[in-house]
């Protein structure tokens, strides 16, 4: 379960700009989702292979260059079905908890 939505956080981060992978740690770390090099890096060549990703080399001032990572059309395209599938799960949880609750009180 974590994988997956690792992987859809990882293309919400990148739909709004492409980012190297520091940054996607920086920011998975600030919304409290603590990931490691070791977990990120095979994760984004897997969704490049997958076509979801392509990248490109930026020239950096503070060191080599980097690499940046990009959504494809079809990541984008796979990203929204993600998207409707977290949707749909979401309202089916909601539900359920409401109606616990209700039995609960």
């Amino acid at each position: 379960m974590r994988k997956g939505m690792l992987e859809y956080c990882i293309l919400l981060l990148l739909h709004r700009e492409p980012s190297y992978a520091s940054d996607i740690i920086q920011k998975l770390k600030e919304a409290k989702l603590i990931v490691v090099e070791g977990t990120l890096y095979p994760l984004l060549t897997r969704l490049k292979n997958d076509g979801l990703l392509s990248y490109e080399w930026v020239e950096s001032t503070q060191g080599p260059p980097r690499k940046y990572y990009r959504l494809t059309d079809e990541g984008v395209g796979f990203l929204g079905g993600l998207e409707a599938a977290w949707d749909e799960l979401s309202d089916t949880v909601n539900h359920l908890r409401q109606h616990i609750k209700i039995e609960l009180q």
